[in-house]
This record gives C-alpha cells, sequence and structure tokens, in this order.
C-alpha cells in the first residue's frame, strides 16, 4: 500500500471508529419510558430543546422523520417530504428529530449542531432546509470548513447573533439533544435515514419509495386515512 493510499485508508479507520463511538455514546442514553410518538417537550433527557414541529401539535397525525443531513438518500428526499408536509399543512404535525450516521457521514453530527443552534435563535426550519439544499457543498469538508459554511448559511438565513450561533453549535445541550434523538430512533429499530413513522408505527419500504420516487399516492393513502 502506497501513502496517499495509507493516508485515505487512516482517515477512513478514524471516521469509523469515531462513529461507532458516537454511537455507542448515544445508545447509552435511556429513553425506555419515553413515547416516541408523542410531541416531545424540553425536558432535562433532551436538553431543554423540544421536538421541533411543522403544523399543528394537537392534530391527531403524527408524521415523524428520523433524519441525517448529510445523506445523500435524505438530501434527495427532503423536496418530497416538504410538499408533503405543506400540502397537508394544519391537519398534521410534522417531527424531525435528528439520527446522524456517524460512522459513515462525518459532519453529519455538526450539521445537526448547527441547524439546533439556528434553533435557539428561532430559525431551526431555514437552517434544516439550507442543509439539505446545499449538502452537496459542506459534505465532504474539512473538520474547520465545515464551520465557516455552516456560520456562512446562518448569515444566509437570517440570523441575528452569529457569535451566539458559532458557539452555540459546541453547546453539550445541544449534542444531548442530538444523542437523544438518535437513541429514539434506536430504540424503535430505525437503522437507516431517511426512516418514517405515521402515528406510531414505521412507514414501510414500499410506501416510502413510492413517497420519494412515484407519485406519491400511497403516502397520501395513509395519513387520509389516518384523518378519518
Amino acid at each position: 500500500m502506497n501513502s496517499k493510499s495509507w493516508l485515505i485508508f487512516s482517515v477512513i479507520c478514524v471516521g469509523i471508529l469515531g462513529g461507532l463511538i458516537y454511537m455507542s455514546q448515544a445508545n447509552k442514553v435511556d429513553v425506555s419510558a419515553i413515547n416516541q410518538d408523542a410531541v416531545l417537550v424540553a425536558s432535562k433527557a433532551n436538553g431543554n430543546i423540544a421536538d421541533h414541529i411543522l403544523g399543528d401539535k394537537t392534530s391527531k397525525v403524527h408524521l415523524i422523520e428520523y433524519g441525517d443531513f448529510q445523506c445523500p438518500f435524505c438530501g434527495k428526499a427532503h423536496p418530497q417530504v416538504k410538499n408533503i408536509v405543506d400540502e397537508y399543512g394544519s391537519k398534521i404535525v410534522f417531527i424531525f428529530r435528528n439520527y446522524p450516521i456517524t460512522t459513515l457521514h462525518q459532519n453529519a453530527k455538526a450539521a445537526a449542531a448547527a441547524a439546533e443552534a439556528a434553533g435557539l435563535q428561532d430559525k431551526y426550519w431555514e437552517m434544516h432546509d439550507k442543509l439539505y439544499e446545499l449538502q452537496d457543498e459542506w459534505s465532504n469538508l474539512s473538520t474547520d470548513k465545515r464551520t465557516d459554511y455552516f456560520v456562512g448559511y446562518a448569515k444566509t438565513i437570517g440570523v441575528s447573533d452569529i457569535e451566539k450561533f458559532r458557539s452555540d453549535m459546541e453547546l453539550s445541550s445541544i449534542s444531548k439533544k442530538i444523542n437523544f434523538d438518535f437513541a429514539l430512533g434506536a430504540k424503535n429499530k430505525v437503522t437507516g435515514t431517511p426512516a418514517f413513522f405515521l402515528n406510531g408505527k414505521m412507514i414501510s419500504e414500499e410506501v416510502v419509495s413510492d413517497w420519494l420516487n412515484g407519485d406519491g399516492s400511497k403516502i397520501r393513502e395513509k395519513i387520509d386515512q389516518a384523518l378519518k
């Protein structure tokens, strides 16, 4: 193995090891008593950061996504998810939870932290959308460069206190929120992203595939049935 190949191999190994350590730590979070289908309020367990929602939190129809901002499939799914959420509006509540698969995506947790930091200044969904829309820009950046990009996005979406945003990305409470979301997904047998639940039941691959690659008639049928 030449020096260049060895360097690439070493970087991959370090990334995988770091991801495994993170996932091991996240899985130690106790979520055994948590009802994953509920709209979760801020608590000590989630770093005092409540669920991020769109729609009506009192709706009887709960659509939940566990997503990874660096996952290319999540990026591809984003416009289709947004279309359904916009279409149903206040008829449903949509909840997005963090599920960064760090063994594959070295910048996934940092991106989740950027979204959460923006959320502390009421710009969560703006950053959420921006990260997916510009996924190709930041996905493969080095640790030092990715922060500059996230800060740039924060400026673009109107985050008022940029220095606070920069420091908030490192908050232990934000890390706790991300770990909490991940543990909740793992408890409910999420193994890949994006993963969707409708009123507590995981949506089948067949329905998700039709939603993201077809006309979306099957997910609409599921939601319409739940609304009755």
